[in-house]
């Protein structure tokens, strides 16, 4: 309790304390003399013990090397990404790998390319502009970097194409593909512009994440004397980015199986209670772990970069739901639960056979038949997959209810003092000072060119994504309302809640029976959002670094057109050229190429879009007590906030967060049990133990630390594929060579005389 109790220390402050006038400084403040401005008043710990207070306004920004090594990180991230994503245990690669493999290039450019300026147009104009403008500086390598982000942010959409063409097996016109992808990336930096001064100018949204690359850069750019008897942050990140890559060869290639170590399965071979129990893939991962950071890493994120409290909420969530909620509703048979596995992200039958759609689905239309599905069967869920999506309405509820009760106040007082402009810290100072702010009409085109862009998609070439214009209008609203209050959560504790399951919902209700429609409403609604938070974050980054707002926002934009094409170009080869891709029965044995995230995409767009939510949680469906998650998720902040009004002085009441208590199994599946287990072990050991004992070695080392093994595992990932996965040589044939955790009997159905491959039948 104490070391949670540390927490609050910042977490406290994540508002600015409430003054006679509202306002959190005055213009005096702003106008101080240079030598006070140095001094670093940010309120967040973290930031003072990382981001720097200096800036050098001078420096090339927006060079050739910029724009040549920036758009080749973003678009090889991209294709990396996108290309690692249909895996079984799907590889993200960060743009901390860019971030280090461009240094070297960066400075032998330096080094190399002539400085004499270049004319555009020769003996016309004037304008020229210098292969090599001096030193590569820190500047360029922050705005390559964000490039870099732009192709590292995955492109939901994709999941529409695939879906398409590997699981429904029809055709979809590549442009429509192309405009669909770009727009949804593109879509939510048109209000971006108008949350700047909550989420970038303001000291408490600080942005967790942010302070791993921050780290990184001043590692790979400071000057820094090595310690008596230790390391500096450049040879510590080194020793561990050579460990890392050299160690991945084993999860990654040799020993897979090592990914997910299940020992429970393995003391009881042939029960299937306790393979539902034990398995850290397909049950509740009791006793499983794994020796791989991208198990631990793969789905939620670095737990390094996750502040403490936020971790103790994700695992508070998920024992409550995976050990206390699952386990009840399964084994007192709720909603027959017993007739299927206990975790699973595929739909059913009422005779716990997966789902035939083909019998439920006019392919003609591509919509709902009706009498087919009377005729066949209503749809049915794992236990668990029915309590995610009643969680997930709980937590949208949650998110407002938290945001309105605990920061309302704060929130209208910044309101007040961002429209006064008297709103910052040091670093907002610095940048007002030295640099001029991106203008707001910009978003506002970017919106209205992107619209357009959206509506050719979906109104046109045949209608072939079923969604219409009115659709599109709503989805932005929603992504609108949604952003500030999401995006506060996200700055403050590097987790995000979703917008997918409410408009799946809503969309399902409008506009039932059409699952190209709904995936599409879907994405908007949701992606937007995203993207909107994901382009404030870069901002952050690139507050916290002293890079010009218009420079930032140039590179973003162009990033994201790249990113986007790159993903979509990627995806299209590999779903043309890999055969039976996203097909796991029909893949030789070995084969990553399994599409787990696509698979449960694939699933949603069946019960939200096929089948829709009024036969699924609606008055003709197994699951409308469903929508009490509403109710419970509005309620759910108000113990806490009461109690933190009633005992102020206790600071860790405050860092209750129901959001991210009722969330915490969003990602559940795809992601599963023993990725939660292995991110929760190793977050509370670095973020409370060695923070609070190792202070110092965490405010040199932690987000270094982080930053080398996500490089090393990318890049031993990118070299095995290469060299040895690319020509199919999978690595010798053995038990470990299995993709799971040996638990084959975790996905069997209990209830008696339920038949499924693999299973006993129970009598």
């Amino acid at each position: 309790m104490e070391s949670f109790k540390e927490y609050s220390n910042y977490h406290d402050q994540q508002f600015p304390p409430e003054e006679p006038n509202g306002i959190s400084s005055t213009k005096a403040e702003d106008d101080r003399v240079n030598s006070d401005e140095l001094i670093n008043d940010n309120p967040i710990e973290q930031v003072k013990l990382t981001v720097p207070i200096s800036d050098d306004p001078t420096m090339a920004v927006l060079t050739f090397r910029t724009w040549v090594l920036g758009m080749a990180s973003c678009a090889l991230l991209a294709f990396l990404n996108q290309f690692f994503g249909y895996r079984q245990n799907a590889l993200y690669i960060s743009s901390v790998s860019a971030q280090i493999a461009v240094l070297p290039i960066g400075r032998l450019m330096a080094a190399t390319l002539p400085v004499k300026p270049i004319r555009v147009i020769p003996f016309i104009s004037t304008w020229s502009f210098s292969l090599n403008p001096g030193p590569f500086n820190l500047k360029e390598h922050v705005l390559i970097t964000i490039f870099a982000n732009c192709g590292a942010t995955t492109v939901y959409a994709v999941n529409i194409v695939t879906i398409v063409k590997a699981f429904y097996r029809r055709k979809i016109h590549a442009l429509a593909a192309l405009l669909l992808t770009v727009s949804t990336q593109m879509l939510g930096y048109g209000w971006a512009g108008l949350f700047r001064k909550f989420l970038v100018d303001s000291p408490y949204m600080w942005w967790p994440s942010n302070l791993v690359q921050v780290s990184l850069f001043r590692a790979l750019h400071e000057e820094e004397r090595r310690p008596k008897g230790g390391l500096t942050r450049l040879q510590f990140f080194l020793i561990v980015l050579v460990s890392s890559f050299a160690y991945y060869i084993v999860p990654n290639y040799l020993f897979p199986s090592i990914t997910a170590l299940s020992f429970i399965c393995w003391i009881w071979e042939n029960s299937v209670t306790a393979q539902q129990i034990g398995s850290g893939i397909f049950g509740l991962g009791l006793g499983s772990f794994a020796l791989d950071w991208s198990t631990a890493a793969g789905f939620l994120g670095s737990p390094l970069a996750t502040p403490g409290f936020a971790i103790i909420n994700v695992m508070v969530g998920f024992i409550v739901t995976v050990y206390v909620l699952i386990p009840i509703a399964y084994w007192t048979n709720s909603f027959e639960a017993k007739k299927f596995p206990i975790f699973s992200s595929h739909v059913f039958d009422s005779d716990g056979r997966q789902y035939n759609v083909t019998r439920v689905l006019d392919y003609k239309s591509f919509s709902f038949d009706e009498r087919g599905y009377l005729e066949y069967s209503p749809v049915n869920l794992s236990i668990f997959f029915v309590y995610i999506y009643g969680l997930s309405f709980a937590t949208l509820a949650a998110t407002l209810s938290h945001v309105a009760l605990f920061h309302g106040k704060s929130i209208w007082q910044q309101t007040k003092a961002t429209l006064q402009d008297q709103y910052g810290d040091i670093h907002t100072r610095l940048m007002k000072k030295n640099y001029e702010a991106v203008p707001q009409w910009w978003f506002y085109v970017i919106f209205l060119v992107v619209i357009l862009f959206a509506m050719l998609a979906c109104e046109g070439f045949g209608k072939q994504l079923q969604l219409p214009y009115w659709g599109i209008l709503l989805a932005c609203g929603l992504a609108l309302i949604f952003t500030l209050p999401i995006g506060i959560i996200t700055a403050t504790t590097n987790q995000q809640p979703g917008l997918n399951v409410i408009t799946e919902l809503i969309i399902g209700f409008m506009y039932p029976g059409k699952p190209l429609a709904n995936v599409a409403f879907k994405t908007y609604g949701y992606i937007s959002m995203v993207q909107a938070i994901s382009f404030l974050q870069d901002f952050k980054l690139g507050h916290y670094m002293k890079i010009p707002p218009k420079s930032m926002f140039l590179v973003q934009t162009v990033g994201t057109v790249i990113a986007s094409s790159t993903y979509f170009g990627a995806a299209w080869w590999l779903l043309t050229t890999v055969e039976n891709i996203c097909h796991p029965a029909l893949l030789p044995e070995g084969s990553p190429w399994t599409c787990p995230g696509d698979d449960v995409f694939y699933n949603a767009s069946i019960i939200w879009g096929v089948v829709g939510p009024l036969r699924m949680f609606g008055r003709l469906g197994h699951y409308p007590k469903m929508y009490y998650m509403f109710l419970v998720g509005a309620l759910a902040p108000l113990p806490g906030w009461a109690l933190s009004r009633r005992y102020p002085a206790v600071k860790w009441l405050r860092l209750i967060n129901m959001p991210i208590v009722l969330g915490a199994t969003g990602w559940m599946p795809a992601a599963r049990a023993v990725n939660y287990v292995c991110w929760g072990a190793v977050g509370f050991f670095f973020n409370f133990v060695v923070y609070r004992r190792y202070k110092s070695w965490w405010a040199r080392h932690n987000y270094v630390l982080s930053a080398g093994l996500d490089a090393g595992v990318a890049f031993m990932a990118i070299l095995t594929y290469v060299t040895l996965q690319l020509r199919n040589i999978n690595g010798i044939q053995w038990w470990g060579l299995e993709v799971g955790d040996h638990c084959p009997l975790a996905h069997c159905p209990t209830a008696p005389g339920i038949v499924a491959e693999g299973c006993p039948v129970f009598t």
